[in-house]
């Protein structure tokens, strides 16, 4: 903590570099630190002011990348790990933390405030930088090994998070210094213009990832940006303003450990796309023939080359592919079928293949496809592979997709509007999805359901996740429905890209206002896959599944 520094009465003599001396002798002792470490002047190449003001833009900067390495992590994290609410809890818990640990850190470190400010922004430029990087290589690479190697990313973030914090929370104590240096004042006043500076780099650097950075450069090239801007700040304001407050071994140091970080981290960004296709192919295969990013995920397709099943990736996580692709729709959409069905919503499904299934069956007079994404709309009525896995669904006129939110959309929907609703949304363990599995949810989906309606729900893997499966069971009763669970197994008979990650087997819940009957309707053309009797045996293998006693979940209290 800078001790407060009372103004001389007005016409006095400035004090002596001496004073405080106990034995009164003039000269600097080795303790004290480099010149002007006590007397609060250093020689500057600028006047007092200027530099003040110079400190204070190197703060504000600084301020905004140690942000956007933050935003980073929960982002990428997010996208690799799931559950964004868990990662970014982790995320600034560890940061604020080790930010306390390393003011107290930086303590020892005043009396070289320059040279350890400069040292120590060239580490942060590096591993802040190349955090992304590092991360995605982890999680593409190892990520499929199983065992502790599958929670490798885990570990990373933690400790990312935590060398971050360290070195961004040593930053204020040193810049206090440094600012103090150029033109001492009282700790208060200091420590309002430097916090000031702070929040506001803060600000732009919150402003600048989600609406620059992520758009523009993406998560890689974004942060090795970051870095090189961070590392180029930080020596400027320490070579070029406090140069001789350094010694000559120390400037020239510095000046090769920045020199470093900027060629690797100009290396990186060099390479930054090689980078990315490489991991890609690690991640999905070597036949991944579309990558996209569109304003809400990121869709890749793999296969439908050479043979090979084409395969539908969002976020990495797999949605469909090869022959359980079909058990998975079919499991979904059939049972729901059976009774009245002229008018369907299917919600989520932007790849048309539920709507597939919906189409199969004769008296289907309109479908109503609400779909977040609109690039996966586009892509899945333009791609040629795409396309036709789902039979060119959105090229049929009873076909309406609507891009919206499936909350918002149901609110503005008229009572009574559908016969069969689709839920085809992600698994509610996603923070994205959990208030699409929330009462409040049901509560509208039943009062858009026509009488004698049914709501067919993929609720998640049913043998991994079994309490949040029967949640789900939970939260529909909750909200006035009646429910009966299934649960149909996945096959994989052939290696697929990101077969690891995939689920073993999903969970199903046919509900609607009256106890529904769950049957395939015998008048209906059978689907390829599902049977009566294999459709009463999945209902049996979730049973043997139930958690009993389950709270539903809310908007303000989720559960999964």
């Amino acid at each position: 903590m800078i001790e407060p520094h009372a103004p001389a009465p007005p016409g006095s003599a400035p004090p002596r570099e001496d004073a405080d001396r106990p034995d009164g002798a003039g000269g600097r002792r080795p303790e004290d630190g480099p010149p002007g470490a006590r007397t609060g002047t250093v020689p500057l190449p600028v006047r007092p002011a200027t530099g003040r003001f110079l400190v204070l833009a190197g703060v504000f900067v600084c301020a905004a990348c140690g942000l956007v390495y933050e935003l980073e992590l929960v982002a990428l994290a997010s996208y690799l790990i799931g559950d964004s609410v868990t990662q970014a809890s982790v995320v600034l818990s560890v940061m604020v933390f080790a930010m306390g640990i390393g003011s107290l850190a930086a303590k020892r470190m005043r009396r070289f405030a320059a040279a350890g400010f400069g040292a120590l922004e060239a580490v942060l430029a590096l591993v802040g930088g190349s955090s992304a990087m590092a991360l995605y290589a982890v999680f593409a690479w190892t990520g499929g090994w199983g065992g502790l190697w599958s929670d490798g990313p885990r570990f990373l973030l933690v400790a990312f998070s935590l060398t971050i914090g360290l070195l961004i929370g040593a930053e204020v104590p040193l810049l206090m210094e440094l600012i103090q240096r150029i033109r001492r004042q009282d700790a208060g006043g200091a420590v309002a213009d430097l916090f000031a500076a702070d929040y506001v780099g803060a600000l732009v650097g919150g402003l600048a990832f989600p609406f620059v950075l992520l758009p523009f450069l993406g998560q890689l090239t974004g942060a090795l940006l970051t870095g090189t801007v961070n590392a180029v700040v930080g020596a400027a304001l320490v070579l070029g303003l406090f140069r001789r407050d350094l010694a000559r071994r120390a400037r020239r140091l510095l000046l090769i450990a920045n020199a470093v970080v900027l060629a690797v981290l100009a290396s990186a960004t060099v390479l930054a796309d090689d980078f990315e296709r490489a991991a890609r192919e690690a991640v999905y295969g070597q036949d991944v023939r579309v990558a996209v990013r569109t304003d809400v995920q990121e869709v890749v397709l793999t296969g439908d080359t050479d043979g090979r099943p084409l395969q539908l990736f969002l976020d990495g996580r797999l949605r469909a592919g090869g022959d359980d692709e079909r058990r998975y729709h079919e499991a979904l959409v059939h049972p729901a079928m059976s009774g009245s069905h002229a008018r369907v919503l299917i919600l989520g499904g932007g790849d048309g293949l539920a709507a597939r299934e919906v189409l199969r069956r004769p008296g289907v007079r309109r479908v109503d496809v609400v779909e977040l994404d609109p690039g996966l709309a586009v892509l899945a009525r333009r791609d040629p592979g795409l396309s036709a896995l789902n039979e060119h669904a959105y090229g049929d006129p009873r076909v309406h997709v609507t891009t919206a939110d499936a909350f918002r959309f149901l609110r503005s929907t008229p009572t009574a509007t559908y016969d069969v609703v689709v839920s085809d949304l992600p698994d509610p363990g996603l923070t994205a999805s959990t208030k699409l599995y929330s009462q409040e949810f049901y509560g509208l989906l039943r009062r858009v359901l026509a009488p004698g309606g049914r709501l067919a729900v993929h609720a998640g893997p049913v043998t991994s996740r079994p309490r949040a499966f029967w949640t789900v069971d939970s939260t529909l009763r909750a909200a006035g429905l009646r429910t009966a669970a299934y649960r149909v197994a996945a096959r994989r008979t052939e290696r697929t890209a990101g077969a690891s990650r995939a689920p073993g087997d999903w969970g199903f819940v046919l509900a609607a206002t009256t106890p529904p009957a769950l049957r395939l309707d015998p008048a209906a053309p059978r689907p390829n896959t599902l049977t009566g009797r294999s459709l009463t045996a999945a209902a049996r293998a979730a049973d043997r599944t139930r958690v009993p006693g389950l709270p539903p979940s809310t908007l303000v209290h989720p559960r999964y």
